[in-house]
């Protein structure tokens, strides 16, 4: 039977995970997630949050850790899980960051924390991936590669999927931490691979994209993409979208192969480290060369960009009509999605390498000092505590 665009449309929908496209040209997005469980928020990794903050955000908490904080957080059922340089995971309230528990690590974690039915998932400089419980932070098993993890944990059923500076891709077992396979790529593997439907889709610093079957680890395909990677790509239906250190964004139809468009800025070649969001509209990516560009999704034409004072490494956020990101200039900035006017920023004083979580109403951010913010709709006044007028 030759499927119909009503066809096409409901299978796409069952893509677990996708917030996307339904194919090249037309679009039907999906829900964001109410929590932030992983890196860029979700499998396909397309940076798009849900709920609400207030045009102008408040501090509402800070928590200091011992060392430079470049892992960003998760966000799951009202506790905040983020990586430190100090060789510790913490999880923190989400109500007032108070410390719940802190879990040991060889070295230094700069991976994103995964959390995942009761566990948070972590690897660390000496390239062990851990598993711990999300209520006690126990450990409950370990897994050892032969170099630094970076890359975040990707979950796709029971089955683990990430990145390795060894050179590889790993699929481990989410019960136990048994290797299911593990396929070589020819450099370094710093992105977090994304997951669409059986495969995982991973940028790597061998200048490929590959596309791997998830069920045996075989490669369906790889596409050169003129450059390496340190970036996790973003993926909308068939589309995804990359920025490489040969100082371009790239968007690749993934399923053929080919590429759709690039993107390079005129005046400026800087590479790109920054993860992009994305949206049915809008592709939104920070560069070394001090900017945050707006692109088109459909054409890669540039719609805005916006300038810092320093390299944007954090990865971007959309949420409704304004995009987060923070800047190694020490701001954290909320810009208009529609002119990339700056709508708000807050200056923390430090360097923000890692990128925003967003959930429950809530921006969580690190910053090279080590401290974690908390940012919200500022308390609500308790008239009860106010001076009551004399008689």
């Amino acid at each position: 039977m030759i499927p119909t665009p009503r066809h096409r449309r409901l299978a796409a929908r069952l893509v677990i995970g996708t917030c996307a496209w339904i194919a090249l040209g037309s679009s039907v997005a999906a829900e964001p997630p109410a929590d932030w469980p992983m890196f860029r928020g979700g499998p396909t990794q397309v940076g798009v949050a849900r709920g609400r903050l207030p045009d102008k955000p408040v501090v509402l908490w800070q928590f200091k850790t011992e060392d430079v904080v470049q892992s960003t957080a998760a966000i799951v059922g009202g506790t905040v899980f983020v990586g430190s340089d100090d060789g510790h995971v913490y999880a923190l309230r989400l109500a007032d960051g108070s410390l719940i528990w802190k879990a040991n690590a060889e070295a230094a974690v700069r991976s994103s924390p995964t959390v995942l039915r009761g566990r948070v998932y972590f690897g660390d400089e000496v390239g062990v991936l851990r598993a711990a419980d999300a209520a006690t932070g126990r450990i409950v098993w370990q897994f050892k590669t032969d170099a630094e993890i970076v890359s975040s944990v990707n979950p796709s059923g029971d089955r683990l999927l990430f990145g390795s500076y060894d050179g590889h891709l790993y699929c481990v077992s989410e019960k136990d931490g048994a290797l299911q396979w593990k396929f070589e790529t020819q450099g370094r593997v710093h992105g977090t691979p994304a997951v669409v439907g059986q495969f995982a889709i991973v940028a790597g610093c061998d200048e490929g994209l590959h596309v791997v079957r998830i069920a045996d680890g075989v490669a369906e395909r790889q596409v050169l993409m003129g450059g390496v990677s340190g970036c996790s790509a973003a993926v909308a239906g068939r589309r995804a979208f990359v920025g490489t250190f040969n100082n371009q964004v790239l968007c690749i139809d993934w399923s053929s192969g080919s590429r759709q468009w690039l993107y390079q800025n005129p005046d400026r070649e800087f590479p790109y480290y920054s993860s992009p969001a994305v949206n049915e509209r809008i592709v939104v990516i920070g560069g070394r060369d001090k900017e945050v560009h707006g692109l088109d999704a459909r054409t890669g034409r540039q719609i805005w960009s916006f300038r810092t004072g320093s390299r944007v490494d954090s990865s971007p956020v959309i949420l409704g009509d304004r995009v987060f990101v923070g800047s190694s200039d020490g701001n954290l900035y909320a810009l208009d999605t529609s002119s990339g006017k700056e709508a708000w920023r807050f200056e923390t004083g430090a360097g923000i390498f890692a990128s925003p979580a967003i959930a429950d109403d809530r921006l969580v951010i690190s910053s090279d000092e080590g401290v974690v913010y908390c940012f919200g709709e500022p308390p609500v006044p308790d008239e009860s505590r106010r001076p009551q007028p004399t008689p």
